[in-house]
């Protein structure tokens, strides 16, 4: 008969405090005066104690209770410990169950066998006091931890599900954002009596630093931009839309680059001032760590003449299909890292046939599988083996020169340019 061995200064066995007075401990045998033996010493432990007088009563019990740990004899009618064990892992059970194994068996081919089963722990019979609290001591401290663990997780999953209800709301307002930004290029192709203006804008991300525009400054005066603010994301995307207001082609009084004449008339300004006015704007009124980088072409289209500002920009290019390519320019410095910066105004001239094409750093810094760059040489065969196509052909043919070329990478910048492709010279009135 198994009994409890007895000690002279029994020590109180304390649960692990997330679990004091919640622990159900099933003990199962087919004895009663063992389970009894067991169970009463559990009860003045603390534990809430069920009890159960073979296998096949105690999976019934944990079929309809939740039960913690379970203390089950080995050798047992109907269905031995070693058949409960493994009925009780097939359970779906919402927490683990601790199982102790109480058995006279000491061979080890047996102990691996009621471990490969699904037993935590074995108890030799006949049963030590002091072994007894060690072994639920243990229990206890598996199933605190498992508690832990689900409240951290629980916690973990709260958390995730609170981010994920911010990044859908984050995402909204970036596909919103993205919207206006597009729309401060709604028009992607026009006709003029010279020409045609065709324009490409595509962020590497929700929203990006690049602008492209154009506007008239009377039937013979064409002007165009191409701005690429440093950086990514919203603040880089905020800037573009201040600075498109800055060139709007719809209110000239705000348009810097216009100049109002005491008459109230509306001339074109000089494009190095241009660009020392929205540099002073920059360190004036813009308080933020961003600059950005510019093309500026003021076209007459009476004779052709352009006179460019180049703030830091890629180099403007003139491409015709029996001249080649040109491109031009020296440099300059950004726009906005200092103040009283001079620029340079320089000029040249357009023919009919030509093309001048203003475009971002995204495009030449495009990079494929091996790091390479497309480059101003990359550009250069675009140009000549797509001239023929129109405007919009172009674009979509350098978009998709650019996407063969990444080889399904991703854009590392924003994609932007416009093309102005002249046609004829402009009649002047008179």
């Amino acid at each position: 008969m198994a009994h409890i061995e007895a000690q002279s200064e029994p020590v109180a066995l304390r649960p692990t405090q997330d679990i004091a007075g919640q622990l159900r401990i099933l003990v199962v045998d087919d004895s009663k005066l063992q389970r009894r033996i067991v169970s009463l010493s559990l009860k003045k432990w603390g534990f809430k104690v069920i009890e159960a007088a073979s296998g096949l009563e105690a999976l019934n019990i944990c079929r309809n209770q939740a039960i913690d740990l379970v203390i089950s004899d080995w050798m047992m009618p109907e269905m031995d410990g070693l058949e409960f064990c493994s009925e009780f892992r097939k359970l779906n059970r919402e927490r683990y169950g601790y199982f102790i194994l109480l058995t006279s068996k000491n061979e080890k081919n047996d102990v691996a066998q009621g471990l490969d089963i699904g037993a935590d722990d074995f108890l030799s019979k006949p049963v030590n006091s002091a072994e007894l609290k060690a072994r639920i001591r243990a229990g206890t401290r598996v199933l605190d931890m498992e508690q832990k663990l689900i409240n951290q997780n629980e916690t973990v999953v709260s958390a995730l599900e609170e981010l994920q209800n911010l990044y859908e709301e984050i995402n909204k307002d970036l596909a919103e954002a993205e919207k206006l930004q597009q729309s401060l290029v709604p028009v992607r192709h026009r006709e003029i009596p010279s020409g045609e203006v065709s324009l490409l804008f595509q962020s590497s991300s929700h929203v990006g630093g690049d602008l492209v525009g154009f506007f008239s400054f009377s039937d013979s005066r064409l002007g165009l931009y191409s701005i690429d603010v440093s950086g990514h994301g919203i603040s880089s995307a905020l800037l573009t839309a201040r600075l498109a207001g800055y060139l709007s082609a719809h209110n000239k009084e705000q348009n810097v680059a216009f100049d109002r004449l005491p008459t109230g008339e509306y001339v074109h300004r000089d494009p190095a001032l241009i660009a020392e006015h929205l540099n002073q704007l920059m360190m004036d009124e813009l308080e933020t760590e961003h600059y950005f980088t510019l093309a500026y072409a003021d076209i007459n289209l009476a004779d052709g003449t352009v006179q460019m500002v180049q703030a830091g920009h890629p180099h403007p290019v003139v491409s015709n299909s029996s001249s080649g390519v040109k491109y031009y320019g020296d440099g300059g410095p950004p726009i906005g890292l200092m103040p009283d910066m001079e620029f340079e105004t320089f000029e040249f001239q357009l023919e009919k046939g030509d093309r001048l094409f203003l475009y971002s750093d995204g495009i030449t810094e495009c990079q494929n599988a091996n790091d390479e760059l497309l480059d101003e040489d990359g550009l250069e065969r675009i140009l000549l083996k797509h001239h023929s196509g129109n405007g919009p052909e172009f674009m979509n043919d350098l978009m998709w020169e650019l996407t063969s070329f990444a080889d399904g990478h991703p854009f590392g910048d924003d994609i932007s340019g416009i093309l102005f492709e002249f046609k004829e010279f402009a009649q002047t009135p008179g």
